[in-house]
């Protein structure tokens, strides 16, 4: 399933976690998708499951993936549209980052919209 350079100047655990997250992108592997178990995909790659278990734990804080217990992982259904959200509000951000509005009074802003 992965292509990986042992020998390359990227981590392991970083190919892996670019590779699922293309994957996840492209559609080869849709919402609700298992993906091998670390043992599983370290044993098939002939790595240490510990560089598995690491992309892993990225991939979840990204939101590209979600474990549970006892049962693996699996692509998460929401992961698109938190990433077109976040590059929605980037959008919004910059212009007004150039128009000289400060983090500060940004964060004000935010500060504000979340106490409604």
């Amino acid at each position: 399933m992965f292509i990986l350079n042992i020998q390359g100047k990227e981590p392991i655990y970083e190919q892996i976690r670019h590779s699922i997250t293309r994957f996840v992108e492209m559609g080869v592997l849709k919402p609700g998708d298992k993906l091998p178990s670390v043992r599983q995909l370290a044993q098939d790659n002939g790595i240490n499951s510990n560089t598995v278990a690491k992309a892993y734990q990225e991939l979840e804080k990204e939101g590209v993936i979600y474990t549970m217990p006892k049962k693996g992982a699996y692509v998460a259904d929401n992961w698109q549209k938190k990433e077109n959200s976040r590059e929605l509000v980037k959008s919004i951000i910059k212009p007004l980052k150039e128009e000289g509005i400060s983090k500060e009074m940004l964060l004000e802003i935010v500060e504000e919209v979340f106490k409604d």
